[in-house]
């Protein structure tokens, strides 16, 4: 690579690694992973990078890299999650903690697959099939991974005012 070129990949990284670095953290659910995933994508992007002509599509790139690089991590170790029926209760640390955050760490709680799953979904906006195709995993499996995923997600994200609320009501 040019000077120039490394210089413009240097200057796209510097300005975009933070996002980035939040979209890895959201797929893996673990800071140190986030960061190799995201180190991986960035390589591979470097690599690519005389040959990306679109330079607005840059963010896609990346992030299709690290989601299928996860992918590829993932399908590589063992289920090492099991669902469970009980939900954990949100570790709300000193009191209000901001909506974006609380879904963060709700995401972070659930399984791999289902939050590969939610994360294709409705952050990389892939359809049914497409999910299917990526994880490995049939079109059914996939609705059923999302679907479970979203009632854990509902869940975890009740204020916890109105989960007591709810249990004396159905009591």
């Amino acid at each position: 690579m040019t000077g120039g070129t490394h210089e413009e990949f240097r200057e796209y990284v510097v300005a975009r690694g933070p996002a980035l670095l939040r979209a890895a953290h959201q797929l893996t659910g673990h800071p140190n992973d986030a960061e190799d995933l995201l180190q991986t994508a960035l390589v591979k992007t470097y690599l690519a990078w005389d040959r990306i002509q679109d330079r607005a599509a840059l963010d896609a790139y990346v992030r299709r890299a690290m989601v299928n690089i996860n992918i590829s991590w993932w399908r590589r170790r063992k289920l090492e999650e099991y669902p469970s029926e009980e939900i954990p209760e949100p570790a709300l640390a000193g009191g209000h903690v901001y909506l974006p955050e609380q879904v963060e760490q709700a995401l972070d709680r659930l399984p791999t697959r289902m939050r590969a799953a939610v994360m294709l979904r409705y952050y990389e906006d892939m359809t049914e099939p497409e999910i299917a195709k990526a994880l490995g995993i049939s079109v059914g499996t996939v609705k059923s991974t999302v679907s479970r995923a979203m009632a854990k997600l509902r869940g975890d994200l009740t204020i916890p005012e109105q989960r007591r609320l709810e249990s004396r009501t159905s009591a």
